[in-house]
């Protein structure tokens, strides 16, 4: 089953760590410490032109996790995952 986050990126589910609401999460400076240092280290992926709504952990073949900014909210991003719509 595949994650559709917004354009044209999709993610596998299975490598899906959480998905998280960036208004909610960001008030804690441990969240913010983990996407500034994701940012440096080129870990994040924009999948959106617009003000992102949201943050998707996912693993990647390395011992680091990605992390993707999209544009849908965490309730959209949740209703993608439990219809199995990219199975």
């Amino acid at each position: 089953m595949y994650l559709h986050l917004g354009q044209s990126v999709v993610v596998p589910y299975r490598d899906v760590v959480g998905i998280f609401d960036l208004d909610n999460t960001s008030a804690s400076h441990r969240t913010r410490r983990m996407l500034d240092q994701a940012q440096r280290e080129g870990r994040v992926i924009n999948v959106s032109d617009e003000l992102p709504k949201s943050f998707v952990l996912c693993r990647s073949g390395q011992d680091v996790p990605v992390v993707y900014l999209s544009q849908l909210s965490t309730a959209t991003l949740r209703g993608r995952a439990e219809n199995n719509l990219f199975e």
